[in-house]
């Protein structure tokens, strides 16, 4: 799906080439990259074609710029080590390391995990030429970490894809989370959908009307002893975009170091070794620890835990999270 920009011209912008007050407005945005969108015909001024950049602008006037969704790349199979949980004819369960794209896009063509399972899988992996998600049955963000099903044939892939989608009572998806505060309760339930935020396309909120349905079972775990930051169970009853990020941060506990919902809180009760893991640690802190499903074609159910990565333990250690009510076996 394509996305859309628009903007409105103030009084500053005034006899300023267009080129110049488009790549002000939409920072995010590459000069270079407006420039070829423009010569694409993807620009419209005041509900007319624009395409030339030296343009000058006229207070009032309106842009809106269609970004066109990004192509499919084309996987190549690379030889990257996969930390394999489970695996048989028909699927593997990997433990993703925090920092993997999970398949190729724009400004990452190389390096994810669909390379790696090319390269580990070979021809029995599902979709092979051309798909951009061969045999991903569900994703983690980038910089989540944990355990993820991957469907080695298109059989499983059809039937793990509709388990994932329809038949939520035979999945067991729990995550840890280190959040900032305490949640009043302890234990329940975070319902509300989820959607495009629409003061920023590039993040996902609750929204009272639209967006999709989204439940989140959590329990606190351990409790820092001056209450500055939880350790706590996330379980998905459903699987939208950011969905324990967002309901986190929508009961005012968001994900300690999380760069797009994280809040600003104070470190200073922490002591200088935690500040500085706090201050490296640049990703949310969130972990796919369990996964659990029935296998689609031997109707076994598997279940699989993917150990905590190092630098996940050591901030949980840091923030004395690893002694406590209900401490599990990390």
């Amino acid at each position: 799906m394509s996305d859309e920009l628009s903007y409105t011209a103030t009084s500053e912008d005034e006899g300023a080439r267009l080129d110049k007050v488009l790549a002000t407005a939409w920072p995010d945005q590459s000069r270079s990259r407006i420039k070829a969108l423009i010569e694409d015909g993807q620009l419209s001024l005041n509900g007319q074609p624009a395409r030339k950049m030296s343009t000058k602008v006229k207070e009032g006037d309106v842009f809106n710029l269609t970004i066109p969704p990004a192509e499919a790349a084309e996987p190549e199979p690379e030889d990257i080590k996969l930390d394999v949980l489970y695996e048989d004819d028909d699927l593997l369960v990997i433990n993703k390391p925090a920092g993997m794209v999970v398949h190729p896009a724009a400004g990452n063509e190389s390096g994810t995990l669909v390379n790696a399972l090319l390269a580990h899988c070979g021809d029995s992996l599902s979709g092979i030429g051309g798909v951009k998600r061969p045999g991903i049955v569900h994703r983690l963000d980038k910089n989540t970490s944990g355990a993820m099903v991957v469907a080695k044939n298109d059989t499983a892939h059809r039937a793990l894809s509709t388990l994932f989608s329809e038949d939520k009572e035979n999945i067991d998806r729990a995550y840890l989370a280190v959040v900032w505060g305490v949640p009043r309760p302890l234990e329940g339930k975070i319902e509300g959908n989820i959607g495009r935020s629409p003061k920023n396309r590039k993040k996902m909120t609750v929204l009272k009307s639209t967006g999709k349905y989204a439940l989140t079972h959590y329990k606190t775990l351990q409790i820092r002893d001056n209450s500055l930051a939880s350790l706590v169970e996330c379980r998905l009853a459903t699987g939208r975009t950011h969905q324990i990020r967002v309901h986190m941060s929508h009961i005012g506990h968001s994900l300690v170091c999380d760069p797009v919902y994280g809040r600003n809180r104070t470190v200073q009760k922490c002591n200088f070794k935690t500040q500085e893991i706090l201050n490296a640690f640049n990703k949310q802190a969130l972990h796919a620890r369990t996964l659990g499903f029935v296998h689609p074609r031997t109707g076994e159910y598997i279940s699989t835990t993917a150990p905590l990565p190092e630098d996940l333990l050591e901030l949980i250690e840091s923030l004395n999270l690893s002694l406590g009510i209900g401490a599990p076996n990390l």
